[in-house]
């Protein structure tokens, strides 16, 4: 290691100050990385979901009042298996439209994830 430090112009200080920084990003997550799937999820319900089930689930909005749309954090919501939910946030269901078109898979997911968390049962 001296010879290589030798041919560099990098002081040992440096390597060492190089190497703690890659350590710490990689215990710490690099800046940027995503956030964890309630965090996602909750994060594209408000901007898909919300319209209609308003930003609590309780479909408190003007649109879900007139539709009658099922508060998410409901027993009967919440007893659906994920496999359920995630068809029906893909396929729609009554008056909900499909949505599997602009959404992946892992984006369903992580609405499920998060209508989970709603109730307080996601954890």
């Amino acid at each position: 290691m001296r010879f290589w430090l030798k041919k560099t112009s990098i002081s040992l200080p440096a390597v060492l100050s190089i190497a703690v920084s890659v350590v710490l990003a990689l215990l710490s997550g690099f800046p940027g990385a995503s956030a964890g799937p309630v965090e996602e999820g909750q994060s594209l319900f408000k901007s898909k979901c919300s319209t209609c089930h308003a930003a609590d689930g309780s479909g408190g909005t003007s649109i879900g009042k007139s539709m009658k749309i099922r508060d998410l954090r409901s027993p009967e919501v919440q007893k659906q298996s994920d496999a359920q939910l995630s068809a029906i946030i893909r396929d729609g269901r009554g008056k909900m439209p499909a949505m599997g078109k602009g959404l992946t898979d892992g984006q369903v997911h992580v609405l499920v994830v998060y209508i989970r968390e709603l109730s307080g049962k996601g954890k």
